[in-house]
């Protein structure tokens, strides 16, 4: 198991191209280079993403991790505001690229 983001195939963004290249050590780089310190919260979204992903082959729609988020963490995490907090740069931007998505197609995700 490579634990090296540099040992890994990426695209221009940071982006894994290979999402079963991805484990903890790999998220928590990215999320170094991301700027971003990972608290229990982000794990939840992570793994929210990675459990998904692993059920369908695709990555869920931020209303989906929304709906997720409401249940999970209460009503006043599960907003669009509360993910942006977390994830500066976005949904897709960022929390997909730490949980170990390939880059979406569309950024729509943060719509």
């Amino acid at each position: 198991m490579k634990t090296n983001i540099s040992e890994l195939e990426t695209d221009e963004e940071g982006f894994l191209l290979n999402p079963d290249d991805w484990n903890m050590e790999i998220a928590n780089a990215i999320a170094r280079q991301e700027k971003i310190e990972m608290t229990s919260e982000h794990w939840v979204t992570v793994e929210f993403i990675r459990a998904y992903f692993d059920e369908r082959q695709v990555v869920p729609e931020n209303r989906t991790l929304l709906k997720f988020l409401k249940e999970k963490l209460g009503p006043e995490k599960g907003t669009r505001k509360y993910i942006h907090t977390l994830f500066p740069y976005g949904y897709g931007q960022q929390a997909c690229k730490i949980a170990g998505m390939r880059k979406p197609r569309k950024l729509m995700l943060d719509v």
